[in-house]
């Protein structure tokens, strides 16, 4: 019994141990997702007002395009290849995970729905590129077979665009060059601390501007050297900021299911820690009453 006893109070305090450091990590990945919801939040105001540019520009063309059919420009409008669909051929996918555990589901729900979207949509590897954020995501796809078109690291907890700048890019010129005709981008997206929801966005050709959202200004902007050329150099910088902000919600996300996953395990070791000291009062009390019998026991045979 006595050894029970001793096993007891080592679970106990290994336990309390394990609670402390989940516990300090809960905290700091608190921290984290507050910082990660304030970049987000920051980035919106950026991504929005080059919405509106983008969006003025393009509704400023569209009296010199024919929408009706592709390549019917006039012969001063080059319509961006970004902003026109065309057959897909292969598909690329940014598949963005996270470079550690203990965040949960976080990274199976990502993995899992990417790869039943893949079977489901495509006959064969030739029909698609994938990119992958995240060891995770790489080390999962690669050991797997699959061929990973680039891949990246090591990205910051609140990562700058500078960090994925050339993954983002490489993203952009592919399209550009047609090694693919369509970009999704995979990811959890951030809902709030306790949820976040599986989405596969597609960003190119850039599908969401919305011409009649449009202003109209009182004072006519000067432009130089023309619509066309800031056009040409403002539609890669949007469909990257696109990019860069679900990069930005992943990474909440994930802040966020490490936060709850470590809440959950404190929560467990408080809830194993009761039930081992309800074990072991039971078991100090059986050994109490077990040396009262025995002494009990003693006494009376001396009499």
């Amino acid at each position: 019994m006595g050894a029970s006893l001793t096993e007891i109070k080592k679970r106990i305090g290994s336990t309390k141990k394990t609670s402390q450091i989940t516990s300090a990590m809960q905290v700091v990945s608190g921290a984290k997702l507050n910082k990660s919801e304030q970049a987000a939040t920051q980035f919106q105001v950026y991504a929005s007002k080059v919405r509106e540019i983008v969006t003025h520009l393009v509704s400023s063309q569209l009296p010199a395009y024919d929408s009706s059919a592709k390549g019917s420009q006039s012969a001063d409008v080059d319509y961006h290849s970004m902003l026109v669909s065309r057959p897909v051929k292969r598909t690329g996918y940014i598949v963005i995970t996270s470079d550690r555990g203990l965040v949960g589901s976080y990274n199976s729900s990502i993995l899992k729905q990417t790869l039943s979207m893949l079977e489901k949509d495509h006959q064969s590897a030739d029909e698609y590129a994938i990119m992958a954020i995240g060891s995770t995501g790489a080390d999962f796809f690669k050991s797997r077979k699959y061929d990973l078109s680039y891949e990246l690291r090591g990205l910051s907890d609140q990562p700058s665009f500078e960090e994925v700048r050339k993954i983002v890019t490489t993203a952009t010129k592919m399209y550009e060059q047609e090694v693919f005709d369509e970009l999704y981008v995979c990811y959890n997206h951030h809902v709030n601390s306790l949820t976040s929801e599986f989405r596969a966005e597609k960003m190119l050709p850039i599908s969401d501007i919305d011409t009649n959202e449009a202003k109209s200004y009182d004072v006519e902007y000067l432009l130089e050297p023309n619509e066309d050329a800031i056009l040409e150099n403002l539609l890669p910088q949007y469909a990257e900021s696109l990019i860069y902000g679900a990069i930005l919600d992943a990474k909440t996300a994930e802040h966020a299911a490490s936060m709850t996953s470590m809440k959950s395990a404190t929560d467990n070791a408080g809830k194993i820690i009761d039930e081992l000291t309800i074990s072991y009062n039971r078991a100090r009390q059986a050994s109490i009453t077990q040396e009262i019998t025995e002494i009990v026991g003693g006494a009376a045979a001396l009499e």
